[in-house]
């Protein structure tokens, strides 16, 4: 078996800050620059940091540049979802765009046009953009997470981030937040009063996609013992088998993932998991294959999606799913939530045997299954 190396921290594959001029003044600017001592370059008002090459061929070269910017929209906002496919009114909450690690099938590659990390540093506009959310709709139980559009976790010991959010959403009792990564940057972690509030994530996959198509993140022994010391210090769990890649070997490959899952982390802490089959925007199979020419994931036979997405045939994507939903429920707590992202009332009947409506909704089959485990 092909073994992943370990990365690390990806904070330490940073090489230069740039921060925007209006930025300078902020005290959680200045605690980075300290914190990170890499060189500074200012960035004058409404500019963008200066790269060599074009987009997307200086990728690799970007990765090592954070941007420490303004966040000008909105911070707050549901999950770009599409209304062919069943969602779970996630809501996003945007902290930064792109990540330090490289995975092949990154679908950041074809929706960003910008090489470099961002990390947007206005957290009060973004701590009263949440009050304002939160306060207005009491009765309302919002599920949001920070890994959209950025690894939730891979830059947080420099940001420092984690604590502040986990601190904010220990007194939200209409909300709970999940923090997604491939990395194991948990100390922040560590010794907070949360409350229950926070969840901590992984996504999972093969060995073998793991070591070939997961770049610089954390193995899987990385990321199943960070998970053992979060749910140590009370914290629940969430993993995402997404995306489920078909490769020769699949059947065993994710076997192997799923006993090695549940023989290292305690199965009654783990809230929900969640499947979702490769899928991608048509743009990205040209970039990734550009970047990553030993890739073979994207010569395979696929269909335009409702959504724009390329997906595998269905016949292909439901014998995936009860092949890894009948290895999870062998070893799953009752109580846990195992779902499909963005799937159709068929698959879910084929695999499940019930559609989410059936069980009153997406949305509360999870909301019911973090508040069980409160």
């Amino acid at each position: 078996m092909k073994q992943v190396p370990s990365y690390g921290d990806p904070v330490r594959y940073l090489t230069r800050l740039h921060v925007a001029e209006d930025c300078l003044d902020l005290d959680y600017t200045r605690e980075i620059i300290s914190r990170a001592n890499l060189p500074v370059t200012v960035v004058g008002e409404r500019g963008t940091p200066t790269l060599a090459g074009a987009y997307p061929g200086n990728l690799g070269v970007g990765k090592r540049h954070l941007f420490l910017c303004r966040n000008r929209g909105a911070f707050f906002k549901p999950c770009p979802a599409t209304r062919v496919y069943r969602c779970c009114e996630y809501q996003v909450l945007n902290i930064g765009m792109n990540c330090p690690m490289d995975c092949v099938y990154c679908i950041l590659q074809a929706y960003l046009n910008n090489p470099w990390l961002s990390f947007f540093v206005n957290i009060q506009d973004l701590f009263a953009e949440l009050d304002q959310a939160l306060d207005r709709e009491p009765d309302r139980f919002f599920r949001i997470g920070t890994g959209e559009f950025t690894d939730s976790l891979a830059l947080d010991s420099l940001t420092h981030l984690s604590p502040r959010l986990v601190r904010y959403m220990a007194g939200r009792g209409n909300a709970i937040l999940e923090l997604k990564s491939k990395s194991v940057s948990i100390d922040n972690l560590q010794g907070l009063d949360h409350q229950g509030r926070t969840l901590i994530a992984w996504s999972l996959n093969t060995p073998e996609i793991m070591a070939g198509e997961e770049i610089r993140t954390a193995t899987l022994e990385e990321r199943l013992q960070a998970a053992v010391r979060c749910a140590e210090w009370g914290y629940r769990l969430a993993f995402h088998f997404d995306p489920i890649i078909l490769h020769p070997g699949w059947q065993e490959g994710y076997r192997s993932t799923i006993r090695r899952l549940f023989a290292t982390v305690p199965a009654e802490a783990i809230a929900w998991i969640s499947l979702g089959a490769l899928r991608y925007l048509p743009a990205l199979k040209s970039i990734a294959t550009e970047r990553f020419p030993a890739t073979r994931m994207f010569y395979q036979e696929f269909i335009d999606g409702l959504d724009g997405k390329r997906r595998y045939f269905r016949t292909e994507r439901v014998a995936m799913y009860q092949y890894i939903v009948k290895e999870l429920r062998l070893f799953a707590d009752p109580r846990t939530c195992i779902y499909f992202c963005m799937e159709n009332d068929t698959i879910w009947e084929q695999v499940f045997g019930f559609s989410p409506e059936e069980q009153g909704g997406l949305p509360t089959m999870l909301d019911r299954a973090v508040q069980t485990m409160t």
